[in-house]
């Protein structure tokens, strides 16, 4: 079976890379990136910031126009449970935030796993309407339920949010209760699930032979550069937890450069739904190249026809025109995610725009509820720096098309 990777420099034309440029070179209105690091740097600063570190970055066509980091990597040596207040490391012990600080990305694992799924869908090899069933016969739960591929892809199988593996005695155990588990609901309605990427995961790996982490890299990470993005351990990782119940499912202490996903970490840090570290640069790549139509330099790792069967509504594996998070850019095909540690990724194809924000947001401690509206406002303000610009000059939009 032939492999993205070898497939690189065939049949297409090579697209640009992404390289810095200036917000005007990218026909982006400065004012309003400025305001977005702005509003950044202020959430990531006081004694109880929205995230200890962030770092965001902001392209259209092949031009970054936006990198910076805010904040702390590591700020916090545990939650102090009686006070229900941070502990503070000493300044001498705490990590900065940079550019290149690899993030635990949670839920946009998810992302990778679709495209790993669409991937084999473009080869023939995957039927995007076949049923679970048909490759997992022994996952009775959702094969008597006659569950789809474009089901789990479109969180469409009925299948409830998650299961407790985290509390299973071994990895047989955990296996005999995802094979069981049948569909909550009738098939056919939206219902958010990490399931389903669990048991795309299986399909994948019956289908192929070889296990995700191994078709993610030789898929999608090696042939576009990506060597920051990698399931873990990731040591030099942003800090994530102060993991301890109750609060959370298991009593792990402080993390990092562990996968935070409790699920994810019970299955020895590889799953579908979670357990993969990247950098904002790298996401950019991931970006840049959906955007592109697949392609990203000499690699091609979708045919264009392929990125539309994964971007268009309802997307696989892609949320799209979702405003809370996306904010004004939502409501033209805006496609993204988010991710429970705080990660979240925009692409607009109307606009030629992507935004990657990797933030903090559960270190020392995971909030009661989530804090979406600073996503929303950095998505917001990149769609108005790209209406700020009533005209396209040298090095505008005009330059940026790609043939």
């Amino acid at each position: 079976m032939e492999g993205a990777d070898e497939r690189e420099g065939r049949g297409h034309l090579s697209a640009p890379r992404l390289r810095h440029g200036t917000p005007e070179r990218a026909g982006l209105d400065a004012g309003e990136l400025r305001r977005l690091v702005h509003g950044i740097h202020a959430r990531t600063d006081g004694e109880r910031p929205w995230a200890a570190g962030a770092v965001v970055v902001v392209g259209r066509g092949p031009v970054l126009a936006v990198q910076e980091a805010a904040g702390w990597a590591v700020r916090y040596a545990a939650h102090d449970e009686e006070t229900d207040t941070p502990v503070e490391l000493p300044p001498e012990r705490r990590v900065p935030m940079t550019v290149d600080t690899p993030f635990d990305l949670a839920s946009l694992t998810k992302l990778f796993t679709s495209v790993a799924a669409v991937q084999q869908i473009e080869r023939g090899t995957l039927g995007i309407d076949a049923r679970v069933g048909a490759y997992l016969p022994e996952f009775t739960g959702a094969a008597r339920h006659g569950v789809t591929v474009r089901q789990l892809l479109t969180h469409t199988s009925g299948l409830r949010p998650e299961l407790p593996l985290y509390d299973c005695a071994d990895d047989t155990e955990r296996l005999a209760l995802l094979r069981a588990e049948r569909p909550a609901g009738p098939p056919g309605a939206y219902r958010y699930s990490d399931l389903n990427m669990l048991l795309l995961q299986h399909v994948l790996e019956r289908l192929t032979g070889r296990p995700l982490d191994v078709l993610v890299r030789d898929g999608i990470t090696r042939p576009l550069g990506m060597t920051a993005t990698a399931f873990g351990p990731c040591p030099d990782a942003a800090a994530t937890e102060d993991q301890r119940r109750p609060w959370a499912k298991a009593d792990r202490g402080m993390l990092r450069g562990e996968v935070h996903d409790e699920n994810a970490w019970a299955l020895g840090g590889v799953a579908g739904h979670a357990g993969l570290f990247s950098t904002g640069r790298d996401l950019a790549v991931f970006c840049r190249t959906l955007l592109a139509g697949g392609s990203y330099g000499p690699a091609r790792i979708l045919g264009p026809d392929f990125v539309d069967l994964l971007l268009a509504p309802p997307g696989l594996g892609f949320a799209v025109d979702q405003p809370w998070f996306m904010g004004e850019l939502a409501g033209r095909g805006a496609a993204g995610h988010t991710g429970f540690t705080g990660t979240s990724l925009v692409l607009d194809r109307a606009t030629d725009t992507f935004l990657v924000l990797l933030a903090t947001t559960v270190h020392p401690r995971r909030p009661a509820a989530p804090d979406h509206t600073p996503r929303a406002e950095a998505a917001t303000r990149v769609a108005r720096a790209v209406r700020g610009i009533r005209a396209p000059g040298p090095g505008g939009p005009a330059d940026l098309r790609e043939s």
